[in-house]
């Protein structure tokens, strides 16, 4: 068979789907542009606004293994083509809430249905099954849709709910998902090679089975054996404790931990967006170095950086004086931004990469669905904790110290995992 030149039509579906976690994912972060508007809206309080957040976290956890076995039983399109339609209309119908309750409904809820449809879990299953070589490259950009959102759509969230207010904002996301996301998805996503008659980007390569660390083919045994062996026990901890550390505390408690050390909301703000940018070009580079270094000592060293980096936290607080001369609490907490961006959602390559080359066929999505699914729930109680805690305490010290164990405890695990093996 001749070789044909140009373009493998996998790097479109990959940049398809960075597209949609972009506008999808993006949404979902923009939560916090709505918190002050919501409380003025419907004088709720915090407490009240915050709960849509919790709500919003579970929902998307729960959801992640059933989404998983979804797509390995629907396809992976009408997973994602239904999961954009309900965030378009959900966020359109949030538009028109008058109290809580309804925002409960239909953010925390509904759209999160479709946050969990439109999510990493898809991303990486359309990456195994699009790419035998360039996989952790290939996860690195997909992964990086996701913070390419938070780049980009939240600090448009802020602006258009300064200029028009928070129902036309609402209003308008959701349209830009049902007019412009929704189309492309139609014309352009394929979800496998066989739509195309084409072999996978590399080629295709012999049927794999996960694999023991004894090298025994675990597709051979039941699979719920699976699920309670070091390959998938280790990776599935330390997710839950990356979902602690990023999306549930640094994402959700950043400002108001610059606002408690006296930050002003502008400083803050310029913090989140060079975190976000830092995060974007770490995740590219952690999904093509997953290619070349092995994934487990990667992730072992990430862990081990992000902890390091949340020191800096606790050094601002309580330390700074020993910075005096050198530097000022401003540039500490850029720093810190730039610091742990690098590896903020560094980690999601080298676990997707090594979760699709310890499961076979069979499992992989109900795998991949169940590492989400214990990263938000990760996320939801790193959202939450933290907040009693500050409320009991004064300060985020108890937070950030055992957030730093965390970190600790996932790098050893990390380093801990059995080399994966082809059968």
């Amino acid at each position: 068979m001749t070789k044909k030149k140009g373009i493998h039509y996998s790097w479109i579906v990959l940049f398809v789907t960075f597209i949609a976690l972009l506008f999808v994912q993006g949404v979902r972060l923009s939560f916090g542009a709505f918190i002050e508007p919501w409380e003025e809206s419907f004088e709720a309080s915090r407490a009240q606004i915050t709960s849509v957040s919790l709500v919003s976290y579970l929902v998307f956890a729960v959801l992640q293994p059933f989404i998983g076995r979804l797509i390995d039983r629907i396809g992976v399109k009408r997973v994602v083509i239904w999961s954009i339609v309900v965030v378009g209309a959900a966020m359109i119908l949030t538009a028109f809430a008058t109290k809580p309750w309804q925002i409960v409904l239909l953010y925390g809820i509904m759209a999160s249905i479709g946050f969990g449809g439109m999510s990493n879990v898809v991303g990486t299953l359309v990456v195994a099954k699009w790419f035998t070589v360039k996989k952790g490259f290939a996860m690195g950009i997909m992964s990086a849709g996701t913070a390419t959102g938070q780049f980009s759509v939240v600090p448009l969230s802020i602006l258009m709910i300064e200029a028009i207010g928070w129902k036309l904002t609402v209003m308008i996301l959701g349209m830009i998902v049902l007019i412009v996301l929704l189309p492309i998805i139609l014309l352009l996503f394929k979800a496998s090679p066989k739509e195309k008659g084409i072999e996978p980007y590399g080629g295709a390569l012999p049927e794999t089975a996960p694999v023991s660390p004894g090298g025994n083919s675990l597709t051979s045994k039941p699979k719920g054996s699976f699920f309670l062996q070091r390959p998938f026990l280790f990776l599935f901890f330390s997710f839950f404790i990356c979902g602690f550390t990023t999306v549930g505390l640094i994402d959700t408690h950043l400002v108001p931990f610059a606002q408690y050390c006296g930050f002003t909301a502008a400083t803050a703000g310029a913090a989140v967006s060079t975190l976000a940018l830092f995060n974007f070009s770490g995740t590219i580079v952690s999904g093509y170095l997953s290619d070349k270094w092995d994934s487990r000592w990667m992730l072992g060293g990430l862990y081990g950086l992000r902890g390091l980096t949340i020191i800096i936290l606790l050094v601002i607080v309580h330390e700074q004086r020993f910075f005096t001369f050198f530097l000022g609490q401003t540039e500490l907490l850029f720093i810190f931004a730039i610091s742990f961006g690098i590896v903020d959602f560094a980690t999601v390559a080298p676990t997707m990469k090594l979760a699709s080359e310890y499961a076979g066929k069979t499992i992989i999505g109900l795998m991949i669905g169940l590492l989400f699914f214990g990263h938000q729930i990760g996320a939801a109680l790193g959202s939450f904790i933290p907040g009693v805690l500050f409320d009991q305490s004064g300060s985020y010290d108890i937070t950030f110290v055992t957030a730093i164990i965390l970190c600790l405890a996932a790098s050893i695990m990390c380093f801990m995992l059995p080399r994966p093996k082809q059968v």
